[in-house]
Order: structure tokens, then C-alpha cells, then sequence
């Protein structure tokens, strides 16, 4: 079994149910001991501005602020998608702790050498 773990997404508050999801799993990943990275695409970008994901919940009562208040804790990384988030108009100042810009050659960089999870 692989020791890191990259999790996609490419949803935000559009979809709260895979978007909470997304923090869940990378939450029990990184308790099972693994290193995980969090990846955000697409609309996945808003959830990496500050105060955007304060409301953001699964139908099963997860809180995706909760899960990542703890990968921050953690130092788990969050990266952003630099051109979605450009489209966007999320800029660096914007993200929340723990989160930074990251280009699509590091997500295949960290693709290659991790097992991955896409949501």
C-alpha cells in the first residue's frame, strides 16, 4: 500500500457532499499515517478562500471547516491550481492558512509517485 496519498478535487461549494468528502478522506489518510496532499481544481479552488468553507457540510453531518481545521493543524498541504484559481480571481492573499499556489506540473509530479484519489 502506498505511503502518500494525493486527493483531487475538482468540486467547491457546488457540491458539498464530494467536497467534505475530499477533507474526510484526507483526514483518515494522514491518521492511518500516511502523507497526503490535498489537490484543488476547478470550482475545488473557492474552498482554499478564507471564509468560503465555513458552511460547507455533508449530508452525513461532516463539516468540511472542521476537517480542515485539522489537516491545517496537521500540516497537511493544500494546493490551489494556480491558473484555475487566476480564473477565479482567488488570489494568494486570498487562501487560508496552510494552502499555496500550485502549477499541473506538480500535481503530476505528485500524481506519479502517490496513490490518488480524484473527487
Amino acid at each position: 500500500m502506498p505511503d502518500k496519498i494525493c486527493i483531487v478535487l475538482s468540486c467547491g461549494t457546488d457540491n458539498p457532499n464530494r467536497s467534505t468528502r475530499a477533507f474526510h478522506l484526507a483526514t483518515i489518510a494522514h491518521k492511518e499515517g500516511k502523507e497526503v496532499v490535498v489537490f484543488l481544481l476547478d470550482e475545488g479552488v473557492y474552498l482554499a478562500k478564507k471564509g468560503l468553507i465555513e458552511h460547507v457540510r455533508a449530508a452525513t453531518g461532516d463539516v468540511a471547516d472542521d476537517l480542515l481545521a485539522y489537516l491545517q493543524a496537521h500540516g497537511v498541504p493544500l494546493l490551489v491550481c494556480t491558473p484555475c484559481a487566476k480564473a477565479r480571481r482567488v488570489t494568494e492573499e486570498d487562501l487560508v492558512e496552510g494552502a499555496r499556489m500550485a502549477t499541473a506540473k506538480e500535481l503530476i509530479h505528485l500524481c506519479s509517485e502517490s496513490a490518488v484519489l480524484s473527487l
